[in-house]
């Protein structure tokens, strides 16, 4: 597999070069296969759409003893590569890679690239960027055409961050010629950019490839939203079933995530713990289970507006729903504990290693936990959380509900 720029067969390096040479045939996108020159006589076959479901059996069927994927930039970076390890196990595949978008684009800003952030909207939603939008953070968006950057400006704009500086950096590493179009760039504040589009001429068209780079600068009433465990009740949509704020700390603590792991949230509510464990890392996720198909969909949008749209939500009753699901490396139950059997089924589904955490607010719960208790170990404990609250002329302290937290770990195998 070989990586090309915007620059074409100039810039590749030579063993590449030869590489493609010697290919009975060559797949890559049409703009891709464009950039060959006619020394290069191999079969060209352009991806066809759908593409996954295509690749084992046009990598694997088509004919010829050498093959050439000609893929854009690095192709381990957001590119075909990892596709085709997932897709076509065991398919014996040398990458040689060009330069990467984001390679080039922190070299025309002058950035760091081990400080800067990347977030990909190409075939992703615009909600993925809401986490990453912290003052003085530097992001690299790659987009896929040149609507989306006004899409992102609108959203820095309505989250208080209009005073960030957007640079949209087009056709990365392409030469200006009598008939080629260089590099683009385009510079201005969230504040400032266009609402009708992209104001660059894009070389190849709508669909040009583009890294939006962003200062993020707040203004002066930003909405700030941590990826610290324990957003603002107020930053969910919710008819009162959501785990309060400080009991959520303390309960996606005791969920302890790591990138990559998977969490059951039964019982959702509001959806606040599983969109919470996915803000803690880009590669966790989660499914939430809730029986009422009103606050499911609240889930949704909760999880969409607090830039985790990935929450996997399922309507209907646990433990009946839970079955089939992917094993967890963690659960939480904050709803229908009473429900038969609903706690035994949680425990055998759980990974070896894995945990389980349990809110209560009832005595019938307590009891139930209390057993659980006994008979997988663990430990229990009691949240008691007071707010301050006017009393007439004075302030006092006003108890809410106790909440009993049940937490243990499945012994690894």
């Amino acid at each position: 597999m070989a990586g090309i720029g915007a620059e074409g067969w100039g810039g590749l390096a030579a063993a590449a070069q030869e590489a493609i040479r010697q290919a009975d045939v060559v797949f890559g996108g049409e703009r891709q296969l464009a950039l060959l020159p006619p020394e290069v006589t191999a079969r060209q076959v352009a991806w066809p759409t759908p593409l996954v479901r295509a690749l084992p059996m046009l990598l694997v069927k088509t004919p010829g003893a050498h093959k050439v994927v000609l893929a854009s930039g690095d192709p381990t970076f957001f590119g075909i590569a990892t596709t085709i390890a997932r897709v076509v196990p065991g398919f014996d595949l040398t990458v040689l890679p060009h330069p990467s978008s984001v390679s080039l684009a922190c070299a025309r800003m002058g950035w760091a690239q081990q400080e800067v952030e990347v977030v990909s909207l190409v075939g992703r939603p615009l909600a993925m960027l809401q986490p990453s939008v912290a003052p003085r953070r530097r992001l690299l968006v790659l987009v896929p055409n040149g609507e989306i950057p006004a899409q992102v400006a609108k959203l820095l704009r309505e989250r208080g961050f209009g005073p960030s500086e957007l640079t949209a950096l087009s056709n990365l590493g392409a030469i200006e010629g009598p008939d080629t179009a260089g590099e683009s760039r385009v510079s201005a504040s969230a504040d400032e950019w266009p609402a009708n589009g992209f104001p660059l001429h894009a070389p190849h068209g709508p669909q040009s490839l583009t890294v939006l780079a962003i200062t993020c600068t707040a203004g002066p009433t930003p909405t700030r939203l941590s990826r610290v465990p324990g957003l603002p009740d107020e930053a969910y949509e919710n008819d009162g079933q959501l785990t309060k704020r400080h009991v959520r700390a303390v309960t996606l603590s005791a969920l302890a995530p790591e990138p990559g792991e998977l969490l059951w949230d039964v019982g959702g509510g509001a959806g606040s713990i599983g969109i919470e464990w996915l803000r803690t890392h880009p590669s966790c996720t989660a499914i939430s289970v809730e029986r009422d198909p009103e606050r499911a969909r609240r889930i949704t949008r909760n999880a969409e507006l607090l830039g985790v749209p990935h929450l996997q939500v399922k309507t209907g009753e646990a433990p009946a729903e839970l079955a089939g699901l992917p094993t967890p490396d963690a659960i939480f139950v904050g709803g229908g504990l009473t429900a038969p059997g609903l706690l035994e089924h949680c425990w055998e589904a759980l990974a070896p290693g894995g945990r389980i955490v349990v809110n209560v607010t009832t005595l019938e719960s307590e009891m139930l936990l209390a057993q659980a208790k006994a008979s997988y170990g663990g430990t229990l404990a009691k949240i008691e959380i007071a707010r301050a609250t006017a009393i007439g002329r004075f302030t006092g302290w006003r108890p809410a509900m106790p909440v009993t937290q049940w937490t243990a770990w499945k012994a690894a195998e």
